[in-house]
């Protein structure tokens, strides 16, 4: 009787945990968006107001930065003075290193991607004006995964558990 309890102690801790780490997911990535945001406002500024080449403005951002952003800006930064690269394979080669640890989706990928297309390509204001674009495409996401978070967040912690509930009552 004592190793049936135990058991299912252990699979509701399990299938709860497996939840909240479900929702973890959903509120970090709003989280990670407004840090992503903030990042490329920052690079507005060094780029405009700092004349702050790519690769110095990118290790400043990686020391600001939390972790994952810290990782990507700090791996594009060395792709930039290491390697002879362009800035677009720099820009591309560190979004693919660093975006599995993310919890982004694929369509921040896909605008961040496009904007790593035009990065030091442009004059100064044409670089602002793609900046702000990206800017504007972030907050679009960022609104949909506020939402989706308002929406699912409660609802998968209680299926952790209510799965687990499910799965013991199965097995008696």
């Amino acid at each position: 009787m004592n190793d049936k309890i135990i058991g299912a102690i252990l699979i509701i801790l399990a299938t709860t945990w497996t939840g909240f780490e479900a929702s973890r997911h959903l509120s970090e990535r709003p989280r990670q968006l407004r840090l992503l945001k903030s990042a490329l406002q920052s690079l507005e500024a060094e780029i405009m107001y700092g004349h702050t080449p790519l690769h110095d403005a990118s290790r400043k951002l990686a020391a600001q930065m939390s972790k994952p952003l810290s990782w990507f800006f700090e791996a594009f930064s060395k792709k930039l003075t290491e390697s002879d690269t362009t800035v677009k394979a720099a820009w591309e080669e560190s979004l693919k290193e660093v975006w599995k640890l993310t919890a982004f989706k694929q369509g921040e990928f896909e605008i961040m991607k496009q904007f790593g297309e035009t990065l030091g390509r442009h004059d100064r204001h044409s670089q602002q004006k793609q900046i702000l674009l990206t800017i504007s495409h972030l907050e679009r996401e960022e609104a949909d995964a506020c939402e989706k978070q308002m929406k699912y967040e409660k609802m998968v912690k209680s299926i952790g558990f209510l799965s687990g509930l499910l799965l013991i009552i199965l097995l008696i």
